[in-house]
């Protein structure tokens, strides 16, 4: 059966390979890029060898709180309803980390964009309906202070923390909505993939995306996630496992999501 599937920072790497590999399963695609001349560019190759009623695209910045309502307005706009919403966007090697918003760009792209995402969707989502996140296998312990201002900390310490923040809430809306849908899980597509991501963070090339973006494939449309609600995927291994030990603190998974809602309304 023909899908929607909408995958955020979808004009390259894991989501590109993810979108192509979706379309040739005849689904349609609802691309999301930062840059327009990308978005058009990838685009006008997959309308022309899909079809155009098969490729949607919406340009958004997710660090900006203005485009992500725009996006978010955009999607409802053009679809009753969403079968799978991929959240894959995501940054590491920025030299601007503090957004319009005054927020660090790294927790605002990695984990409070796919929440209001996830939050502002729902209503297009049904039973069978998808979340899938995209985590990490760097995760580490942060508080739910850190999400609300800039911070001073290297990219890579806040990209580990974000992931885990990400993994978390993905574990509690997983666990409210697991009898009634949409089912909603984290996915760590596996490390040191060929991405623009980690060639920018690592300075090497990484193994084929395709590795990443099957996974994600899996997780939108396999029997095997359909009960996957609230758990986290670590291809590394290829298996369900445990994410970062504080992942299970039930206090600070309390104060991440008070704050994640505190800040979807005042972003609103």
């Amino acid at each position: 059966m023909k899908k929607t599937i909408l995958i955020t920072g979808s004009t390259d790497g894991i989501g590109l390979a993810t979108a192509k590999t979706m379309l040739s399963r005849g689904h349609c695609v609802l691309l999301h890029g930062r840059s327009q001349n990308k978005l058009e560019s990838v685009y006008g190759e997959l309308s022309a060898q899909f079809g155009q009623d098969m490729v949607y695209r919406y340009r958004a910045d997710l660090s900006i709180a203005q485009e992500l309502r725009s996006l978010v307005a955009a999607v409802r706009r053009d679809h009753d309803s969403l079968d799978v919403l991929i959240n894959n966007a995501g940054v590491f090697n920025i030299a601007q980390t503090v957004s319009a918003d005054n927020l660090d760009v790294r927790f605002m792209v990695n984990t409070i964009a796919p929440f209001i995402l996830t939050e502002q969707l729902l209503e297009l989502l049904n039973q069978q309906s998808r979340i899938v996140n995209l985590s990490s296998a760097a995760q580490a312990p942060f508080s739910a202070e850190e999400i609300t201002k800039p911070s001073a900390l290297s990219n890579g310490a806040v990209y580990a923390k974000s992931k885990l923040a990400l993994t978390m809430w993905s574990a509690v809306l997983g666990e409210k909505y697991k009898a009634s849908g949409p089912m909603i899980v984290a996915v760590n597509p596996k490390s040191f993939l060929g991405s623009k991501m980690v060639q920018e963070a690592y300075g090497m090339q990484g193994s084929s995306v395709q590795q990443g973006a099957d996974i994600l494939v899996e997780a939108a449309l396999a029997d095997s996630f359909a009960q996957a609600g609230g758990l986290y995927f670590d291809n590394d291994i290829g298996q369900f496992s445990a994410p970062h030990n504080a992942a299970s603190d039930p206090v600070l998974a309390n104060e991440l999501m008070t704050t994640l809602a505190s800040l979807s309304a005042q972003l609103n």
